[in-house]
């Protein structure tokens, strides 16, 4: 259930609706709030406040409805404008961070609760010698607010033309993996093996049983990207079970409905409950996010720099920005100790068999793409290597060095295969040796 809710907030904090119907909602019960303080009467002879007739504040808050409600029109086109670059330059897997951007969300909020705010205080002014009523004070917020809609327009037109600047578009990928790092690593489902008190951490691989001789299936109940995993959820019902879950897919890889979701061992522990249960833990999506994949942002980075690179672009410089953040977010997690893909309850027992996300892994999606389609660039070559050195000092383990010098070895391979000019070859090799030197393997 967890991770249902999980997905469902993730859902209400990336749309572009929610925020604004929020603040819809509070314009609505401004606008009550504040007639109703109106038809107190406790408010009359304050100096500053809108002193017209019945007809001044009708047309003044016809007037602000309307021209509010038109300019979030125009503020509405423009994101789709700006939306609609984003997909092609940069990658339609962008669309996301553009759509869930706060201050596009807020701006577009500050013009329908104007809007709402006047349409709704219109209704109560009333005409006529003996009834006639002015909400001075409430007309009074509506001025106030729409002063501030000048401001929120201008913050507009500056936000959305600093946000579709590419190194802005990176920085804000790179701030999510950064993020992710820090929230996921190390990640828990119950203890890991390295946190089991008074448990033998020797005997983890005896501790894995054989699933392929006796273990039943959990079947998928509906198919998509795998968002969010509950683990304090499969935990419990690993416990309450008594048994032990193998997940073969981590978040992020696609299912297909029927696909194994998780192996129950011993077979005899699985039931209909136990299947249903493992299924709600479990939340599915169109789309990848980076709640609980850390690989997301790193794939959302490498897009942006394989686009750059391609024919039609030309641009190394915006490959080379995306390697300088993915190397920040790999010596953070360098520094990050590692999870293991065995989960133990608090009696030491194991209960999750885990797919832990690897340091080799990570590298591996950072810089393998852009190498392929940097091969015959000799810049973007020669960043790589400086990427891989300025990641090395930040290095704890004997097994990152080795990962980082296999990447350094295959971008001198691949230039030596693609390069042909000599003075680009050495300029290549150059920063290779500066590299191995920085790793010292």
């Amino acid at each position: 259930m967890k991770a249902k809710i999980a997905a469902i907030w993730d859902y209400l904090h990336s749309s572009f609706w929610f925020l604004p119907s929020l603040m819809a909602l509070f314009a609505a019960a401004l606008a009550l709030g504040m007639v109703a303080v109106d038809g107190s009467g406790k408010v009359r002879g304050v100096d500053f406040l809108y002193n017209g007739d019945v007809e001044g504040a009708r047309s003044l808050l016809s007037a602000i409805a309307n021209s509010t409600l038109s300019i979030a029109g125009v503020t509405f086109s423009t994101t789709i404008v700006a939306l609609t670059f984003a997909s092609g330059q940069f990658g339609p897997r962008l669309l996301r961070n553009f759509i869930r951007d706060r201050g596009n969300q807020f701006v577009l909020g500050v013009f329908l609760c104007t809007s709402v705010y006047s349409v709704l205080v219109l209704r109560s002014v009333r005409g006529g010698e003996k009834n006639a009523f002015v909400p001075h004070l409430s007309v009074t917020v509506a001025i106030a607010l729409s002063i501030s809609c000048v401001g929120a327009l201008i913050y507009f037109i500056h936000h959305i033309s600093h946000g579709i600047q590419v190194t802005h578009i990176i920085a804000n990928v790179g701030n999510e993996f950064d993020e992710a790092v820090k929230r996921l690593f190390p990640g828990e489902i119950g203890r890991d093996l390295q946190e089991r008190s008074g448990a033998n951490a020797s005997r983890a691989a005896e501790d894995v049983p054989n699933f392929d001789l006796d273990s039943h299936p959990i079947a998928a109940q509906s198919g998509g990207y795998v968002q969010n995993v509950d683990g304090e959820g499969l935990m419990k019902l690993a416990v309450k079970h008594d048994c032990v879950l193998h997940l073969p897919h981590r978040p992020g890889a696609m299912l297909i409905e029927g696909d194994a979701l998780a192996q129950v061992w011993p077979a005899a522990r699985f039931d209909a409950a136990m299947e249903k249960a493992v299924n709600a833990a479990f939340s599915m999506g169109v789309q990848r996010t980076n709640m609980q994949d850390a690989l997301f942002p790193i794939n959302q980075l490498t897009e942006i720099a394989v686009r750059a690179l391609s024919p039609s672009t030309n641009d190394p410089f915006t490959a080379m920005t995306c390697l300088d953040r993915q190397g920040r977010a790999l010596a953070l997690l360098a520094q990050r100790e590692m999870p293991s893909g065995l989960r133990y309850d608090d009696r030491g027992h194991l209960r999750i068999v885990a797919q832990a996300l690897s340091f080799d892994e990570m590298a591996d999606a950072a810089f393998d793409p852009i190498r392929q389609y940097a091969s015959s660039n000799a810049g973007v070559s020669a960043h790589i290597l400086d990427t891989l050195a300025r990641v090395a000092p930040h290095l704890s383990r004997d097994d990152d060095r080795a990962t980082l010098r296999r990447h350094a070895d295959k971008t001198l391979q691949a230039a030596h295969s693609s390069l042909s000019v000599d003075f680009e070859i050495r300029t290549v090799e150059e920063h290779h040796a500066a590299a191995l030197f920085a790793l010292r393997v």
